[in-house]
């Protein structure tokens, strides 16, 4: 089968492979040479491709579930929005969300996803109170933050490559309504909207839409959208409508006017209607699922997005340079966000530190990769570093300077023989 990420760059033609339980697993990993698990498809690179794939989705039932504390324990291959719509109603929410609820829980695990409100609840592995992994050998192993600690923090954010997670124990969080109270701020430049991000920082949750191609007395103007939940409202909200992108757009529909455009008008709307608003859980969390198959506005050679985080003390100086770089090379991007992130964790892989997180979406393009590996080295020099799930062309040296665990990351998995087994694109291309 053909197969790619949600940016639809690299495409590979893979050997798919399924399993409904952990039997059918263990005679699965004892054949196959190699492999990754593959999920709902929605890591934006090359992490959950390989030659050989196993697919999880068909791996997908609740198994148990407390009403008094919130704790749920489901098979990995169960989505975000399988927990959202059993749940939701019932008064629990997910306490981390990324920006689509098409993701499975284990791929969630494996990425050690953030959300909007990482700068106070940390990443989903903060809620994650057990998981079951299979090993190379068809062991299952049970791990936590107390019981094989080691195995844990690698498979947090360990990109698949520690396992197959099974099962996992996850702690919902109470919520009273399936709404939220959204609140937007106009900002005209990037220094406005990192004071804004820093002097609304006590709300629960925070993010940033940015006009990168704004440039001078403009660079970095933005929209922050701040979101509480809603005290009131019902736990039953209407579906919103949705639409599809039937069909791959030209390539030349995304263009630095087009792009130039619509940021100007979508600034001055949004900025018009900045009062509080109450909106849907739906709404407020997941906005580009309402567009299905939206990565086929990219056209057919897709894209790409670029996604880092500096620290905090080189925010402002160093967001203003890489996004006046990126103005002025004329590639895009056709989405800018802006996060504020909190303390990093003690997972080896993980992510986010504590500072500023900037995800770019490009088209696809030859002159993008210059353009890149040019950002690459200004990320570094800021002491930054970039998220592995949503990577593509990263080079393993970028990886190796700027996560400081990753040889402990590589010996632990030396010494359990995984990495004779469980590979991806993403592995052998960062030298993982």
């Amino acid at each position: 089968m053909r197969l790619c990420g949600w940016g639809r760059y690299p495409q590979i033609e893979a050997s798919p492979h399924t399993f409904e339980s952990g039997e059918e697993l263990a005679a699965l990993l004892a054949r196959l040479p190699d492999c990754i698990v593959h999920g709902a498809g929605r890591s934006y690179g090359d992490a959950a491709l390989n030659p050989r794939v196993i697919l999880s989705r068909r791996f997908d039932r609740l198994l148990d579930f407390d009403p008094q504390t919130g704790l749920v324990v489901c098979e990995s291959g169960v989505s975000l929005k399988d927990l959202l719509e059993v749940f939701l109603p019932r008064g629990w929410l997910p306490p981390v969300l990324p920006g689509t609820k098409y993701v499975t829980v284990g791929g969630a695990v494996a990425s050690d996803i953030h959300g909007k409100n990482h700068h106070l609840a940390g990443c989903i592995s903060e809620y994650v109170r057990g998981l079951e992994v299979m090993l190379a050998s068809g062991e299952v192993v049970r791990c936590s933050r107390e019981e094989n600690p080691a195995l844990f923090q690698a498979t947090c954010g360990g990109m698949g490559l520690t396992g197959v997670i099974l099962t996992v124990s996850l702690q919902l969080q109470r919520t009273a309504s399936a709404y939220m109270q959204e609140r937007l701020i106009p900002c005209a430049n990037l220094a406005e909207l990192v004071w804004r991000v820093e002097e609304e920082h006590g709300a629960a949750y925070s993010v940033a839409w940015v006009d990168a191609l704004a440039k001078g007395a403009f660079l970095g103007r933005g929209l922050l959208i701040l979101g509480e939940p809603a005290p009131g409202g019902g736990l039953r909200a209407p579906a919103g409508k949705t639409w599809s992108c039937p069909v791959e757009l030209p390539g030349f529909t995304l263009n630095r006017y087009s792009l130039a455009l619509f940021n100007r008008l979508y600034y001055l709307k949004a900025g018009a209607s900045a009062a509080a608003r109450l909106t849907t859980v739906d709404s407020f969390f997941f906005p580009l699922d309402r567009l299905r198959h939206w990565n086929r506005l990219y056209g057919r050679r897709g894209f790409m997005q670029y996604h880092f985080v500096l620290p905090q003390a080189a925010g402002l100086a160093g967001l203003g340079e890489i996004l006046a770089r990126v103005a002025a090379a004329g590639c895009g991007p056709f989405l800018a966000v802006l996060k504020r992130c909190g303390p990093a964790n003690d997972n080896f892989l993980s992510f986010p530190l504590a500072g500023y997180s900037l995800a770019l979406d490009f088209k696809i393009q030859p002159q993008l990769f210059p353009l890149l590996s040019a950002l690459d080295s200004m990320v570094l020099a800021y002491g930054g570093r970039h998220y592995l799930t949503k990577d593509a062309r990263l080079s393993a040296e970028v990886v190796r300077r700027s996560y400081p665990r990753r040889d402990e990351f590589l010996q632990w998995r030396e010494r359990l023989g995984l990495r004779r087994k469980f590979n991806s694109l993403l592995s052998r291309r960062l030298e993982l």
